[in-house]
């Protein structure tokens, strides 16, 4: 599912600048044991990002959870008060990639939905449409063991082909934590910044036994 934040510029410029701040002062923002080997041209962020007190990022954690809530009730057909007995436990952090910084595939563990909200996209050299794109896998892909022309050209709901999603200023893109994704290699100037979170979710009250 693809949203869009209203009138995102006030609010990215702040969150950039934060970014970009804690970046500069060195290790203490860094992810010090990530999962996962970062590549150069990257930098990732400890994994505390919506417990930050600045305006800037509540505010973005306050949109990313409405819009998450919304979805969860309408997919799982929960009533407005089942919905609020719901907890979210969350991992959120930031990405600033440049020239040359990708993610390679991954799948989120441990949660059930996860978000991307992109606060700039940078800007990708002519010709390069492929620069930072988050791609998405196909599920389905097993299903092309074997391939013959009854199959081969499947398109719709039956293709097996992944999606690519261009992220400007703004989206924000929420999904199932099981679907394996990357970012590829992002080819421009300034900075591709990005918000990511995962979150698993108890009901007020309950057990928190899996």
């Amino acid at each position: 599912m693809k949203t869009e934040m209203p009138d995102p510029a006030s609010l990215n410029a702040e969150l950039a600048n934060l970014f970009l701040l804690r970046e500069a002062e060195g290790p203490r923002w860094r992810n010090r044991d990530p999962t996962m080997g970062i590549p150069n041209g990257l930098f990732e962020s400890n994994f505390d990002l919506f417990s930050w007190p600045e305006s800037c990022v509540q505010r973005l954690h306050e949109f990313c959870m409405l819009k998450l809530f919304d979805v969860i009730g309408e997919l799982n057909g929960y009533p407005p008060e089942e919905l609020r007995r719901l907890e979210s436990q969350t991992h959120a952090w930031f990405h600033i990639t440049r020239r040359g910084g990708r993610f390679s595939s991954h799948n989120h563990p441990m949660a059930t939905w996860s978000g991307v909200y992109c606060v700039s996209p940078g800007a990708s050299d002519a010709g390069e449409t492929q620069s930072g794109v988050l791609h998405f896998h196909n599920p389905h892909q097993p299903a092309g063991m074997y391939i013959d022309p009854g199959n081969q050209k499947l398109g719709g709901n039956y293709t097996l082909k992944g999606r690519n999603l261009s992220l400007l200023a703004g989206d924000l893109v929420l999904f199932p934590s099981w679907l394996i994704h990357e970012v590829f290699p992002f080819y421009g100037e300034g900075q591709r910044i990005t918000v990511a979170f995962n979150c698993a979710f108890r009901q007020l009250g309950a057990s928190t036994t899996r």
